[in-house]
C-alpha cells in the first residue's frame, strides 16, 4: 500500500499526544535498542513530547554496535537518553535461579527483555510517563515479542504499520541508513535475527497481513505461529463468575 508518510507521521504524533493526555501523564519513556523500530518510535515520541521523551539504552550482554547506533539516533535527534547496563543484574538473577548452563536458550534469553521492562517502568513512574513500546504490526500478528518483556508496555505507536512500512517511515524521518538496513534482531543472543528465528521474511509476512496473499507453505507457517502465540495478545483468562454459582 502506498502511504503518505508525512500524513502518517502527523497522525501518529497527534495520536500519541492524545493518549498521554487521556492518561493525565506528561510524556513517554522508550527503550532505544539501536534497531529501526525503536529509532522510529523514539523520533516520533520526540516530536510529540519535545521535553518529555526519555530514551533508555539498556545493554545486557548486547552487541556493542547496537549501543553505538542507539546513541547515534539519540544524539542526532536531540533525544534525552540514559544508558543503564543490566549485565550485573542479569548475572545476579541467573545466580539466584541457580542457572549454570544454557540448557534452555530461549528461556534464558527472555530474562533480558523482562529486566528491560522493569527498568522502563521504574523510569516511567519516576517521571510520570507512559511506557511506549516499539512493536510493529508484523510482530504483533505473529506474537513475536517476549510476554511481559518488550510486550510489557502501555501503548505502541507502530502497531498498525508492517515492518516494510516502518522502513519507509524511517527514511521519511531521516533515520541513519545503516540502522534502516540492519538485519532486524531482538538482541536475545549474538547473531540472532528475527527472520531466522521466525523462518519467514518480513516481506512475506507483511504481504500476507496487508493482502491475505501467500504461498500455501508460508500462509500455513504464519497462521501456525500466530495461533501458538495468540495468548500473548489476549486478556488474562479468568473463570466466569457464573460457573462458581452453578
Amino acid at each position: 500500500m502506498n502511504l503518505d508518510y508525512d500524513h502518517v507521521q502527523k497522525v501518529l504524533v497527534e495520536w500519541l499526544k492524545g493518549k498521554v493526555t487521556e492518561a493525565n501523564l506528561e510524556g513517554v519513556v522508550v527503550g532505544l535498542s539501536g534497531g529501526i523500530d525503536s529509532a522510529v518510535t523514539a523520533v516520533l515520541a520526540k516530536k510529540a513530547f519535545n521535553n518529555d521523551t526519555l530514551a533508555l539504552i539498556l545493554p545486557c550482554y548486547s552487541d556493542n554496535q547496537d549501543q553505538k547506533d542507539a546513541i547515534k539516533v539519540a544524539e542526532k535527534f536531540n533525544i534525552k537518553y540514559k544508558t543503564v547496563k543490566l549485565n550485573l543484574v542479569y548475572d545476579s538473577f541467573k545466580k539466584v535461579l541457580d542457572i549454570n548452563s544454557d540448557h534452555n536458550k530461549l528461556a534464558l534469553a527472555n530474562i533480558k527483555p523482562r529486566l528491560r521492562m522493569t527498568t522502563l517502568y521504574y523510569y516511567a513512574q519516576l517521571n510520570n510517563y507512559l511506557v511506549l513500546g516499539t512493536d510493529n504490526w508484523s510482530e504483533l500478528k505473529v506474537g513475536y515479542f517476549t510476554k511481559y518483556g518488550d510486550g510489557g508496555i502501555d501503548l505502541t505507536i507502530l502497531g498498525r504499520l508492517v515492518k516494510t512500512e516502518v522502513r519507509e517511515l524511517a527514511k521519511h524521518l531521516n533515520i541513519p541508513e545503516p540502522i534502516i538496513n540492519k538485519k532486524p534482531s531482538a538482541g536475545l543472543w549474538q547473531g540472532q535475527t528475527d527472520e531466522d528465528e521466525l523462518g519467514i521474511s518480513y516481506e512475506q509476512l507483511d504481504k500476507y497481513i496487508l493482502t491475505g496473499q501467500a504461498v500455501p507453505k508460508i500462509k500455513k507457517k504464519i497462521e501456525a505461529i500466530s495461533q501458538k502465540n495468540s495468548h500473548k495478545l489476549e486478556p488474562i483468562p479468568v473463570p466466569k463468575r457464573e460457573i462458581l454459582l452453578s
